[in-house]
């Protein structure tokens, strides 16, 4: 996939209509051309802000949207981090909406939770507003974006419109004892959940694991861990597999040569997107 990045700054940098603006116009080759919206405001704060995707097609089917959900520990990275697989997925899925959204980061004054989760929120309800309809999402994440990606739609997707979750490299269950050797794992332990929105007898590591929210209803979910990530350990593949089976829900999970930020490299991106492609034709024809 990495061969096909320069050819596609190229195309971007060639198919600009309005040089310095907002609004862009890109053309991935085999007549593959989507509206760009960059830096999109959808709340007051400064990290409140996306990228958006949209097909250059002249009908009014309702198209199903990706938000891309980037990693960082929670407190760290930014939208950009996503950018070069938003591209390529691009190119694949030619007819969905795509979002690359930042979100509020944790900090030691302010909590992650819920902020993020009201963050998708909040872009979920600027895209029914922008498309004038209520699309299907599929939620996209990488590390902590995968965590929120899972949490969100196992928990927090009041409307039931997630239609799947792609985890990529993200924690499921922070209790892990494998997890708990993550560097950061005090600041996730303190500082990832704020303990007044905390239901009563709900230990914070406990609300913010998306296998404590899994039920037979929630979203199918393709998952995606590193063989030798010494970040995500593949305890939490093995413990998500299980609760995901044990609740009959549509999954799949795969493993990568490497290490956490190995999964778009050496063609495991390549990978990644022809297997998400087929696990989006499974549940089209479910």
């Amino acid at each position: 996939m990495k061969k096909n990045i320069v050819f596609i700054f190229i195309c971007i940098a060639i198919s600009f209509v309005w040089i310095g603006c907002k609004e862009k116009k890109i053309h991935l080759g085999n007549e593959i051309r989507f509206d760009k919206e960059e830096n999109i405001r959808y709340g007051n704060h400064p990290e409140q802000v996306l990228d958006l995707y949209i097909p250059d097609q002249k009908n009014n089917q309702q198209k199903e949207v990706f938000i891309m959900i980037h990693g960082g520990g929670w407190r760290g990275g930014n939208k950009s981090q996503l950018t070069f697989f938003t591209l390529s997925m691009m190119q694949k899925f030619r007819d969905h909406i795509f979002i690359n959204m930042n979100y509020r980061l944790a900090s030691a004054t302010q909590y992650g939770i819920p902020n993020q989760m009201n963050d998708i929120q909040s872009v979920v309800s600027y895209i029914k507003k922008k498309l004038n309809y209520t699309p299907k999402l599929i939620l996209l994440g990488n590390s902590a974006g995968g965590h929120l990606s899972m949490l969100y739609a196992y928990h927090f997707d009041a409307d039931k419109k997630v239609k799947a979750v792609v985890n990529i490299v993200g924690p499921a269950d922070l209790s892990d004892r494998s997890f708990t050797s993550y560097e950061d794992y005090s600041f996730v332990a303190k500082h990832l959940v704020d303990p007044t929105t905390l239901p009563q007898k709900i230990a914070p590591v406990n609300f913010a694991s998306p296998v404590h929210w899994i039920t037979e209803g929630v979203p199918p979910t393709l998952s995606y861990y590193g063989k030798k990530d010494h970040v995500i350990p593949l305890t939490q593949k093995k413990i998500l597999d299980s609760v995901l089976r044990k609740n009959n829900v549509i999954h799949q999970s795969y493993e990568f040569s490497g290490g956490h930020l190995d999964w778009d490299k050496d063609r495991n991106d390549d990978f990644l997107i022809d297997k998400i492609e087929k696990f989006m034709q499974l549940l089209d024809k479910k």
